[in-house]
């Protein structure tokens, strides 16, 4: 049911385009020839004395191709979201899944269930966020020198000219402080000027000041994605602290934010624990289209994607009630 589903909403999306140009794209296609490989690997920053893992998506197409980096979300995985990875390799990226030690799944595994949610609470704090921060330039200076070395499985497979950044929930978090967050101890910032675009799935209001003087000197594109249910009880984050994000992003950029209808906090995730009600399979095909329709059309320089991002065909994905906005 799901697979028809699937194949209707594709079906939809390209009716409704009619004789526009951009008829003829379609993000969520995947042919099967194109799905590549996975492989699981460990970078190691000597200088920290620490071990970063993670899992590598590669698309079948061997040639030099654009950089995804993933942050998982507090409690995860390199294995989180697996079907982001999957469809992004697909369409022709490198997809690198981060696992952040501290705040990954060891957080919770073998903590007793009633204790799970404050040993998550406890993880969630700011020494973790700074080793999430540093992680992302590490596994970028690993992927250089990988791409160098003739007998790696990625010699010359990275295109690191072009690098996207996303991730979820505190994945978010790590996006946003890479991608041109400001911070106000002593104006810090810990943007990684390698990184051309970034995709924030549940975003957040900054812990300390305005999401305007967080926010307001981000210089490359952002999309948002969020839930009219997407509340955590970590840190009690509201839809309002994820929605006051966009606005605070200066007008000079390109950004984007899709708000859907009923989507919980873990609609973005590929799990099924966390759910009070069933999955819209529609989430994730939203999830997926906008988000390779934004790569395309900001790493690939692809024109018929950024015309079906920036037209109707990317609404005709959604469900009436999803809120989208450009």
């Amino acid at each position: 049911m799901r697979y028809l589903l699937l194949a209707f909403g594709i079906l939809g999306a390209t009716l409704a385009s009619g004789d526009n140009p951009t008829s003829t794209y379609d993000p969520l296609a995947a042919p099967t020839e194109s799905i590549g490989t996975m492989t699981d690997s460990i970078v190691r920053d000597g200088k920290r004395d620490r071990d970063i893992p993670i899992k590598i998506y590669l698309p079948a197409v061997k040639k030099a191709a654009p950089v995804l980096l993933f942050s998982h979300g507090l409690g995860g995985s390199r294995d989180a979201c697996s079907y982001l990875g999957k469809h992004w390799s697909a369409r022709g990226y490198v997809a690198v899944f981060l696992q952040h030690a501290g705040s990954d799944a060891s957080v919770w595994q073998n903590a007793p269930l009633r204790e799970r949610l404050s040993a998550m609470k406890r993880a969630a704090n700011g020494k973790n966020a700074l080793a999430r921060y540093q992680d992302v330039p590490a596994v970028l200076d690993q992927l250089e020198k990988w791409n160098q070395e003739p007998d790696h499985t990625l010699f010359k497979r990275c295109n690191l000219d072009k690098v996207g950044m996303s991730g979820h929930s505190f994945g978010s978090v790590t996006t946003a402080a890479v991608s041109g967050q400001s911070f106000f101890r002593q104006g810090q910032r810990f943007t990684d000027r390698r990184i051309d675009v970034a995709v924030l799935l549940s975003p957040n209001r900054p812990q300390q000041g305005k999401p305007e003087d967080a926010y307001g000197d981000v210089s490359i594109p952002w999309m948002l994605m969020t839930g009219t249910k997407d509340i955590s009880r970590i840190n009690n984050t509201t839809v309002e602290d994820r929605r006051s994000v966009y606005p605070a992003l200066p007008n000079k950029i390109h950004k984007y934010e899709v708000v859907l209808n009923d989507a919980e906090h873990s609609a973005f995730s590929d799990e099924r624990r966390g759910f009070r009600n069933r999955r819209n399979p529609n989430h994730h095909r939203v999830i997926l289209a906008l988000s390779t329709a934004f790569w395309d059309a900001h790493l690939k320089d692809d024109d018929a994607a950024r015309k079906w991002l920036h037209g109707a065909s990317a609404k005709s994905v959604m469900e009436p009630k999803d809120q989208w906005q450009l």
